[in-house]
């Protein structure tokens, strides 16, 4: 849902032209592109940097530097999956998601599963074309598939045993296992043509998409325009351009008027800028910690210590969901843009209710008087002779989850929780995770990120990113996966997160905490239109332009 949160009527723009910086500040000689370089703002009143007037069929946007894809828009290496969910572009692909995050049609027309759920057959159009000219078929899809099984260094395709074109028309995907939301992946895989696939394809792509890839400059710029050949409406926006800028500079072009949307942080949106107003874009990119379930004492095969002996009590676990108080931290930390959290998976088609909880201070501490737990005259919470204190961990360069952990740290200290805050690298976070709370960030357009945090591992016998295990939840998925009905299986994954008796909301083992839906804030400029916009996944980047070519300027 797009919401206009600030209109700003003033016109001026900044005099100075900013650009961006190769460490993310700003400075005043030309060290980037501009928009007289990029083809001008999208505005017919609004003039470029060298005074020419922009064109209303052509847009600028920023995003940030991660954005650009390293590997190039290949999407055996990234390219449609990285930031869990985004559609390729250049690329077409067999489904889509919509606005409400059911499963549409792109280049399929139709597609069945087999009563076993290892089977789908899938339809597809044929007016489709690469633009190089070569039609595309199911032995493009095919390909696609089964290179994307061999190669593929971002995607899951552990499920895909084959991939065959029946006919010109046709595909066939043979499963390993059942897998009901097959669908989901199809969204994201864009489909390569086999006669024009090598080593440098993902710096020069062909595809059959809404977009052709015009210029790629490392390090600056991507330009898109519309393919003339496309199957389906034409692009409205012509032109795209992609900046990749860090945070100030994404500000200080837009103060520039270098820019008609660029991506910002919650700490600009106090800010007023001349001729453009925030748009703040709902999400299911979400923050949250993890509290391991099991007591320390154990460790992995490969040494790391597992569990945490304060934290495996599911009473402490329950009192610390309760004991946070979420809209606080939206007003405190995101500055208003934000929703509250309570699972990984909010607002989704698959989402349980039940995972809502009211802040109960009282309650929350009248769990820890339960599980033992009681202050002592400093208000430390011990028993047996042992204090209640946790570690927060965040990583160092991430300045959000550092406030949300101090934050956290800061709430849970009022309820008799010795607790401190430590930024580490990435490395050591995964590892550290296992014994301590770790500020992460995930949401994804799939029911498998409920997966592949709570599922155990069939080598373990604990979830992968913080021990926990349950063997009714791990039979929900599984019976989810192998369910053959794509709506029905979403009330399995309802019920591996609370069938009435068990699971992973508040009631349940509540192993994770969720805490916040990070709001996705832009600057836009005024007289742009942004098409409405599907509840955006974790990454705050490529998912704005899903629907670029239904943008347009009043």
């Amino acid at each position: 849902m797009r919401h206009k949160i600030k209109a700003l009527i003033a016109v001026g723009m900044a005099a100075a032209v900013l650009t961006a910086c190769s460490d993310g500040g700003t400075e005043t000689k030309d060290s980037g592109p501009t928009v007289s370089e990029t083809g001008g703002a999208g505005g017919a009143a609004v003039q470029g940097a060298d005074g020419t007037a922009g064109s209303k069929d052509s847009v600028i946007v920023v995003m940030g530097p991660t954005s650009e894809p390293e590997a190039g828009f290949d999407p055996a290496y990234g390219w449609g999956a990285g930031e869990h969910v985004h559609e390729p572009l250049i690329q077409s692909t067999l489904t889509v998601t919509t606005t409400d995050l059911k499963i549409g049609y792109d280049l399929a027309t139709d597609m069945e599963a087999s009563g076993d759920g290892l089977t789908w057959t899938v339809k597809i159009r044929d007016d489709a074309s690469f633009t190089d000219g070569e039609k595309l078929t199911a032995a493009d899809v095919a390909f696609t598939y089964n290179t994307l099984r061999d190669t593929s260094s971002v995607n899951d395709f552990t499920m895909l045993d084959r991939a065959e074109a029946v006919d010109d028309t046709t595909v066939r995907f043979y499963l390993k296992r059942p897998y009901s939301i097959w669908p989901y992946t199809m969204a994201i895989v864009g489909i390569l043509p086999e006669h024009a696939y090598g080593p440098d394809y993902g710096e020069h792509p062909v595809g059959s998409g809404r977009y052709i890839l015009k210029q790629w400059d490392r390090g600056q710029q991507v330009i898109f325009e519309a393919n003339p050949d496309y199957y389906g409406e034409a692009p409205k926006m012509q032109k795209v351009t992609v900046l990749f800028m860090e945070e100030d500079a994404a500000f200080a072009a837009v103060m520039a008027g270098q820019a008609d949307i660029a991506y910002t942080a919650a700490s600009y949106s106090d800010q007023t800028v001349p001729g453009y107003e925030l748009l703040s874009f709902d999400t299911v990119d979400n923050r949250g910690f993890n509290l391991p379930a099991i007591p320390a004492g154990s460790v992995s095969a490969e040494g790391v210590p597992l569990g945490n002996d304060f934290t495996s009590d599911v009473l402490v676990r329950r009192a610390i969901n309760i004991g946070i108080d979420r809209d606080e931290m939206i007003e405190h930390v995101l500055n208003g843009y934000g929703s509250p959290a309570y699972s990984v998976c909010d607002k989704m088609p698959w989402y349980e209710l039940g995972a809502e909880v009211q802040y109960d201070p009282e309650g929350a501490a009248a769990l820890l008087d339960e599980a033992g737990w009681t202050a002592g005259a400093d208000g430390i919470r011990t028993k047996d002779g042992q204090r209640a204190e946790l570690t927060f961990l965040y990583p160092a360069s991430d300045s959000v989850r550092q406030a949300l952990a101090a934050d956290s740290a800061d709430q849970l200290r009022k309820l008799g929780i010795d607790t401190k805050t430590e930024g580490v690298d990435w490395d050591t976070a995964y590892t550290r995770a296992q014994s301590e709370p770790l500020l992460w960030g995930w949401g994804a357009h799939t029911p498998m990120e409920l997966y592949n945090i709570y599922h155990t591992m069939a080598k373990t016998g604990l979830a992968e990113y913080s021990p926990y295990a349950n063997q009714t939840v791990d039979r929900y998925m599984d019976e989810a996966l192998a369910e053959s009905d794509l709506e029905a299986s979403y009330e399995l994954w309802k019920k591996a997160q609370w069938d009435g008796t068990t699971g992973i909301t508040q009631e349940g083992d509540i192993p994770w905490i969720w805490l916040v839906n990070i709001d996705h804030l832009y600057w836009s400029r005024e007289g742009l239109q942004v098409a409405d916009q599907k509840l955006h996944p974790h990454g705050h980047g490529w998912s704005i332009v899903n629907n670029v070519d239904q943008w347009s300027w009043e």
